[in-house]
């Protein structure tokens, strides 16, 4: 899946326990939400709520070096809410699946976060 930097980008320096990031409910749809950086990276992951649906990627684009997505804290979506966008060049990504669907990424896609959500509703990071 996608341009092979990004996960070298986000080493960390030992294993992780599961982190409580937020509740579920916090995460509303249609929005985007940064966490991290955990564990010695460098690199935050964010969120994604659509249709109900949780989509976890690492805040690294994998076109440009690895630069950070958003161009503000939490903004990683275009303005109708359907798909990611880089904003050092615009590429567009597909909220589902993290593949590039418009721009200078095409070919390439985000890399999943290791993010869920559990039974009693809490939002954790798990690595």
């Amino acid at each position: 899946m996608g341009a092979g930097g990004a996960a070298a980008r986000h080493e960390r320096a030992g294993p992780l326990m599961e982190q409580v990031l937020c509740r579920l409910e916090d995460l509303r749809e249609g929005e985007a939400r940064a966490f991290g950086p955990f564990g010695g990276s460098r690199v935050k992951v964010f969120a994604v709520r659509k249709n109900g649906c949780l989509y976890a990627y690492w805040d690294a684009c994998p076109h440009y070096g690895g630069t950070p997505m958003a161009w503000r804290n939490d903004a990683y979506l275009n303005a109708t809410r359907d798909r990611i966008v880089c904003a050092s060049h615009g590429a567009e990504f597909e909220i589902e699946t993290g593949r590039c669907v418009h721009g200078a990424a095409l070919g390439c896609s985000l890399t999943p976060a290791p993010m869920r959500a559990r039974a009693d509703g809490a939002l954790v990071f798990a690595d």
